[in-house]
Order: structure tokens, then sequence, then C-alpha cells
């Protein structure tokens, strides 16, 4: 397809910026283009893994805490979540019990919650509410130092990070360039993927088992690079 036509179904707005961080040859931005779509599909696929892996982890450590139904029994009246603090935890909780309705079932509720939820539990007042110890779940983190303190407040900041690009992707938005500005760069995409990587390995978690066959964000970033 000829950049007249690609422009015309995508558009020249958004094909904009690849125009320029290309220097305004055209084939190389088309191949700029596909390239980010393909990146964005390998790190989406990377969160996936990353998401279904820390709430499952998440899960079987507040199972055995709070009984089998804890993530319902937090949002019911008098549970661990129905406070002030808590109130948009507890809602959305609720929410996805409303629409499974009879169909319920603890494993299907945990399904339903999104990355953004399985972070906030680490929080100020959701971790103190679950019990203040889901941080034991990150057990080959570093020593903190006075420089850096590998708390809970650490691993929420980090999982924001990872759930930001998250959204980045789900709502098409590039991730090859430098934040607004239209110049080809990787370090944002490289970034958030050492970042996954090193929370699942403070999760004890083998990731190269993990992402067997899967992962091969950082060749498609060589590629962005040589482009």
């Amino acid at each position: 397809m000829n950049f007249k036509d690609f422009e015309h179904n995508i558009s020249p707005a958004r094909l904009d910026r690849y125009r320029i961080a290309c220097q305004g040859n055209t084939q190389k931005a088309m191949t700029l283009y596909r390239k980010n779509l393909k990146v964005s599909q390998k790190l989406f696929t990377i969160i996936s893994c990353f998401e279904v892996t820390l709430r499952n982890t998440i899960n079987r450590h507040c199972t055995a805490a709070l009984g089998p139904d804890w993530l319902r029994d937090a949002a019911l009246e008098g549970g661990l979540f129905d406070n002030e603090n808590c109130a948009k935890t507890a809602g959305t909780i609720r929410e996805v019990l409303s629409s499974l309705a009879d169909r319920y079932s603890h494993n299907k509720l945990v399904a339903g919650l999104g990355l953004g939820f399985w972070r906030y539990l680490f929080s100020r007042h959701q971790y103190r509410a679950l019990g203040q110890n889901l941080l034991s779940l990150f057990s080959s983190r570093p020593q903190s130092t006075a420089a850096v303190k590998y708390n809970a407040p650490f691993i929420f900041r980090q999982l924001t990070r990872i759930n930001n690009i998250r959204n980045r992707i789900a709502h098409h938005e590039p991730i090859c360039f430098l934040e607004r500005q239209p110049v080809k760069d990787t370090v944002y995409i490289r970034q958030h993927y050492a970042c996954i990587l090193q929370l699942l390995q403070w999760m004890s978690i083998d990731v190269d088992s993990l992402f067997y066959g899967l992962d091969q964000v950082s060749q498609v970033c060589d590629e962005i690079d040589a482009l």
C-alpha cells in the first residue's frame, strides 16, 4: 500500500508524528507504525500474563488468610472494605458481583477485576484493611535502604506504571516515542518491560518459563531502534 492510501485509512493526524520521527521518509513512517503495533501487541501479552499471575498470587494469599469468598465478604456490610477510605474498592467489587448475579463464583469475581483493582490493594487503606502483609508476596525484593524503601507504596507505584502503559496500549496510543515528542525512542517500552520482569522475579516467578514462546519485546524494540 502506498503512503497516501495508508494515510487515508489511518488518518493524517495519527501518522504525522511517525512521518516526522522518520524525517519525512513515508516508507519508514509506515514501517514504524506497524512496528509500534507489533511491540504493543507483544508487550500487552506480557502485561496480561503478569496481571493474571499477580491476581492469582494475591488471591491464594488472601484465600488462605481470609477464606474462600474473601473478596465478596470484604465488600459486604461490615466487611474489610466497608468504610469510607475503601469505598471505591468495595464499589468495584459490588459492580462485578452485580454483573455476575446468579452466575457468581469466587473465581469469576477474581477474573472480573482488572489490574487497576489489584494494584490498589497496595495503597495505604486497602493494604491496611487486608492485614498489612501483602508485601510478603514480593519476598525476593531487595532490602530497603535510606535512599529507596521497597515497601507497599513502592510496589503500588510500580504497578501504577504498568497499569498506565497497559491503558495506553488498550487505547491505541503509540508507545515508541519520547514523551510528547515525535522522536522515535524505545526507552519507555524497555523501562516498563524491565519493571514487569523485576516484580515477577521478586515474586520468585520463573520468568523464562512463564513467557516461553511469548517474549519478543526486546527483539521488536531493537528493530525499532535500527529503523
